[in-house]
């Protein structure tokens, strides 16, 4: 494949279109359950509770300290799977490529697609390509679906949330948002921060180990007071949260002080939020400490019986409503 950028020519099922599935997607995503000349193939699955789940990614840009579309294509995805309690098993995936997006910059979105694909251990199967005129894209587009299979483990659910239960988050909330925002260099501002777009499974593995876990979500748009949220509201049970108790980092916090921003509703993609029994919180914190993507872990709150609120108790004693998000504070961040 000669051509430096994408064309329309590139979509329309002929010559073009063949090159660009098989010196790209097909060379980079090559496993033994992949065959781009099928319709559709068969899938291989153990004995189990068969997870299914799908999702869309429009992040601008497409490369950011951290990660790019593709790496949060497949770890968006199997996250999702990953905190039902699954492990994540084979994806599809359907790219949506803007006329004039760079050739050289799609190739390195889908080599780290496949890079953490391989990494987790998750085979793309299936995928379809289409090409968007100029102007109706914003470069690309990504949309995955995951299969996964739980075998082992509790059964979680919102209904199994009950008063006196605790509430941990498995690292620093509030990271992926504020990289892509600096990654826009918009409002003058830059540095260093990375996402913290990562696979979630070291965490899901440790906390399946333990019979008095509840639930697990990763919060991602609209962040952990979203994700807080949805409970509350599903269990008719409220949460206090300890400010000083949550983690975030001195980078986050200062950019959300100069832009009137709330760490708290900021997207995460490599975090887990958990609710457990109170008589194991620690040891699963004790656990999720012991692996990388937990070093920060932290118990952050409990779930009480009244009042049905999120609660915020803050640093110097006082509470602060938390109430459900309604603006968009940082659109088109995954």
């Amino acid at each position: 494949m000669q051509d430096t950028h994408i064309a329309l020519a590139h979509g329309n099922g002929g010559r073009y279109m063949r090159e660009l599935i098989e010196d790209i997607f097909a060379r980079h995503l090559a496993n033994p359950g992949l065959d781009t000349k099928a319709d559709a193939v068969p899938l291989a699955l153990a004995e189990g509770e068969v997870l299914f789940t799908t999702d869309g990614f429009t992040v601008q840009p497409l490369e950011f300290p951290g990660g790019n579309i593709g790496s949060l294509a497949v770890h968006g995805t199997t996250n999702d799977l990953a905190v039902a309690g699954a492990e994540p098993l084979y994806l599809s995936l359907n790219a949506f490529i803007e006329e004039g997006m760079e050739v050289a910059q799609l190739e390195r979105i889908i080599a780290s697609l496949a890079d953490a694909a391989k990494a987790i251990g998750v085979r793309v199967v299936a995928g379809d390509t289409k090409v968007l005129r100029r102007g109706e894209g914003g470069g690309l587009y990504l949309a995955t679906t995951g299969v996964g299979m739980r075998t082992s483990g509790p059964r979680l659910g919102l209904h199994r949330i009950t008063a006196g239960d605790r509430v941990l988050v498995s690292g620093p909330v509030g990271d992926h948002g504020i990289s892509v925002l600096l990654a826009r260099e918009q409002f003058g501002l830059r540095g260093e921060l990375q996402s913290d777009a990562a696979s979630v499974l070291p965490l899901t593995r440790a906390a399946l180990d333990f019979d008095g876990l509840r639930f697990m979500r990763d919060p991602t748009r609209g962040g952990l007071a979203t994700v807080c949220h949805e409970i509350v509201q599903e269990t008719r049970l409220g949460i206090r949260l300890e400010e000083t108790t949550i983690p975030i980092r001195d980078a986050v916090q200062s950019v959300c002080d100069m832009l009137g921003y709330d760490a708290l509703y900021l997207a995460c993609e490599g975090r887990v939020v958990a609710v457990i029994d109170a008589a194991q919180a620690e040891a699963l914190l004790a656990s999720w400490r012991k692996v990388a993507p937990g070093s920060q872990a932290a118990i952050i709150g409990r779930v009480v019986e009244r009042p049905e609120q999120l609660v915020l108790v803050t640093e110097l004693g006082g509470e602060r409503m938390l109430d459900e998000l309604e603006d968009d504070p940082l659109p088109r961040i995954c």
